[in-house]
């Protein structure tokens, strides 16, 4: 399939799985493209499929049927080391419950994918610095997230889903556990990181101040697309 500057293609893409016996649909025969660049956002209300979704287009779980194309490759097909590999080297994500590790650094969270992916010391730190000078974080890398507020820890997630360079941004309710004041200022942050570096931004949420803020609107209804609105 030709990708034509496509970060993610889905083709009849369907999800079911058991709870409790009970066989549930949880996305139902999407075809969803995502061109490298945009910021878009997939709403709908709780148990629409929005979380299944984004771990299916990441590699984070298995398609029951239909293919996902990340970047080019084919990773509906792929599975163990190589699966791991290429989601590491092409995704980033962030996390609703921050994720950080407790008992690193504020500077050795955001640099631990760039380790994984062998890159010398000396251009880690680099890019750690100036990407958390960008973020507000300048003079807390010696911090532990225990240290930080939340807004200041999903910053510190941000930075870290972003510093490796990835095809994709992966943000599931991300500004879930933030103040209004401390939401904005975030949801605008990762705004600027895609306008300056033309990371893609996928996210999955329904907050009304993320949706307003997106350029793509994909509202997700029983696992289906229900609508899709591309804004100026």
């Amino acid at each position: 399939m030709k990708q034509n500057g496509n970060v993610i293609v889905t083709e009849e893409l369907t999800k079911e799985y058991a709870d409790h016996g009970v066989p549930v649909h949880a996305v139902r025969g999407v075809d969803l493209t995502v061109k490298r660049g945009e910021f878009t956002a997939i709403v709908g209300p709780s148990g629409s499929g929005k979380t299944t979704l984004l771990n299916l287009v990441s590699g984070l779980d298995n398609p029951t049927t239909g293919r996902v194309w990340l970047d080019g490759k084919l990773i509906s097909e792929m599975d163990g080391r190589h699966l791991s590999d290429f989601r590491r080297d092409h995704v980033g994500f962030v996390f609703q419950a921050y994720n950080l590790i407790p008992v690193l650094t504020v500077e050795e969270n955001v640099e631990y994918v760039m380790l994984l992916q062998g890159v010398g010391e000396a251009e880690r730190r680099a890019r750690v610095r100036e990407l958390l000078a960008t973020m507000g974080l300048e003079g807390m890398e010696g911090r532990r997230p225990s240290e930080l507020s939340g807004g200041q820890q999903q910053r510190v997630a941000v930075a870290r889903a972003v510093v490796s360079r990835p095809s994709l941004v992966l943000a599931d309710e991300p500004t879930a556990n933030l103040d209004s004041q401390t939401a904005v200022a975030l949801i605008e942050m990762m705004r600027g990181l895609n306008e300056s570096s033309g990371t893609t931004f996928l996210f999955s949420t329904h907050d009304s101040r993320v949706m307003e803020r997106a350029r793509r609107l994909i509202v997700l209804c029983d696992g289906v697309i229900d609508s899709d609105e591309t804004r100026a």
